[in-house]
């Protein structure tokens, strides 16, 4: 394979990623990754002013997702072939635009397919995550994978809340406003930050025409048992992530007496696990991937079990506790699985992050859709069962690497 000669991964080899430019990849990551979540709790005041029903209104969230995962798989891919600092801006821009479409939009079509745009956008996020990466020398990969991941989860955790109490101050278009103020913002900060990163004229992958790009990803897939594995385990614990941070809202709402605002304040206090994502990118480094796995794993499928525990007793500490516990093992999961398959081939980073992002993305997508068929049958208990059948699935699949002595 040919290898990606870049200035930059040169002067990184020395002097790594600075503090600067990690903070700048970290709120870059968690500032677009949120543009997912906006709409989440906005629903309610956006249907009636688009004059959406009941039944469409549900698409305003499920639109931004779907062009997220078309974004995944088409622009992520791109990172081999483009030159990575004007493909994260030209993403950010670009951003910036469909977010402006979404504040402006005055009928439910327009709304929607600018709604796509901003999703579709967005995965620019997945270009920057192995951009740092790169730039990151090996010993210290691991690392820099994990504090800007960190950026990624506050993102998430954050989004929800932060649009509630904006929207109730200015209203839900000043939410999408402001965000694309923000990508702007960030645009203009990485435009001095961010350096080139240029393949060698004629180099093998750059020769490739898109199509090629996009069909060499199965190759890949298929060649690549690390990949597949780090993408189901990735996968399945994002889908039980999906599964409590869908149902938790109703069972708050219902058991609790929460509104908008606590629940928001939950979500706030859940963001916590973010904190573990640069120890699990310092045990990376030192070669504790396999062991940092285990804990996580066994870590998810016991904060299910203990939060369905929690719910049924109507202890919110206990709550607030295990949300941290499953989050920060989410976190961990994710920051190991990357340090593994960004440590494979450096000329095909974008499209095994493109790969491996997809997969996780599709398969945490059916966890919303568990959350909901199984707490309207059976409450949180019931979800949070499903959540640890998952979890201890998961963790059978992962116990086959000791039987077959695989390295990661």
């Amino acid at each position: 394979m040919s290898t990606i000669a870049t200035t930059a991964e040169e002067a990184s080899a020395s002097h790594g990623l600075s503090a600067g430019l990690t903070v700048a990849c970290a709120v870059t990551c968690g500032a677009m990754v949120a543009n997912l979540y906006y709409a989440q709790p906005l629903i309610d005041l956006i249907a009636p002013e688009l004059r959406l029903s009941e039944n469409i209104s549900g698409l305003i969230v499920t639109l931004t997702q779907l062009g997220y995962g078309a974004g995944l798989l088409l622009i992520v891919s791109l990172a081999d072939r483009v030159e990575n600092r004007r493909l994260i801006l030209t993403t950010l821009i670009c951003a910036a635009a469909a977010l402006a479409g979404v504040a402006v939009s005055s009928s439910a079509p327009f709304f929607l397919a600018a709604a796509v745009a901003v999703g579709f956008c967005s995965a620019g996020a997945q270009v920057v995550v192995p951009f740092a990466a790169s730039l990151a020398p090996e010993e210290r990969r691991g690392r820099t994978i994990g504090n800007v991941m960190a950026g990624l989860l506050a993102g998430i955790m954050l989004a929800r809340p932060a649009a509630s109490m904006l929207a109730d101050t200015l209203g839900w278009r000043a939410v999408f406003w402001v965000s694309a103020g923000l990508m702007l913002v960030l645009a203009g900060w990485l435009a001095k930050a961010l350096p080139r990163r240029r393949q060698p004229e004629g180099g093998r992958t750059q020769r490739m025409s898109y199509a090629h790009t996009l069909r060499s990803m199965g190759h890949i897939l298929v060649r690549t048992p690390a990949l597949q594995r780090r993408a189901i385990y990735q996968g399945i614990v994002f889908a039980i992530f999906n599964i409590f941070w869908t149902a938790a809202p109703l069972m708050l709402a219902r058991s609790f007496g929460y509104g908008q605002q606590g629940i928001a304040l939950f979500a706030l206090a859940g963001a916590g696990g973010a904190l573990a994502a640069p120890l699990a990118g310092r045990l990376g480094d030192r070669g504790y991937i396999r062991t940092g796995t285990a804990v996580a794993l066994v870590t998810v499928a016991l904060s299910c079990v203990l939060s369905g525990w929690a719910g049924a007793i109507h202890s919110l500490a206990a709550l607030v506790i295990f949300a941290v516990t499953l989050d920060a093992a989410t976190q961990v999961n994710q920051v190991l699985g990357q340090r593994v398959i960004y440590s494979l081939a450096a000329e095909a980073r974008g499209r095994m992050n493109a790969i491996y992002m997809t997969i996780v993305f599709l398969l945490g997508a059916g966890g919303s859709a568990v959350a909901t068929l199984t707490y309207h049958h059976g409450g949180w208990w019931t979800s949070m069962l499903a959540a640890a059948v998952l979890g201890l699935a998961v963790l059978a699949i992962f116990a086959t690497e000791f039987r077959r002595g695989r390295p990661q």
